[in-house]
């Protein structure tokens, strides 16, 4: 089967004009975005986080409790992206400092 003229396939995903990358928001613009329009989110987070921390576990996993999410949220919410857990890991210890030993950080290189 031919392919057809890039002008005929530029309607279709990712294969369009290639994206500014300064245009693109960052990954912090991103989750910002989705915190904002999401803040259940956040809430169920730090409900999670305090009940492990009440039962005994000292160190605790943002990836673990995003898998918990993932079975608890409505289907309608999209975009649990498993790179927004360092930065609620970061919100959740800005919150509650006293949680800063429960979550181990590693320094940002994506903005």
């Amino acid at each position: 089967m031919p392919t057809p003229p890039a002008a005929q396939q530029e309607h279709l995903p990712g294969l369009g004009p290639a994206a500014d990358p300064a245009k693109r928001p960052t990954l912090t613009e991103q989750f910002f975005a989705f915190d904002a329009e999401h803040p259940h989110v956040y809430r169920e987070l730090e409900r999670l986080t305090a009940q492990r921390l009440a039962d005994g576990a000292e160190r605790i996993g943002l990836k673990a409790l995003f898998e918990s999410l993932r079975w608890q949220l409505p289907r309608g919410v999209r975009g649990l992206n498993n790179n927004y857990t360092a930065l609620y890991a970061r919100k959740l210890i800005a919150d509650h400092p006293h949680w800063k030993r429960a979550f181990e950080l590693r320094r940002r290189r994506t903005p």
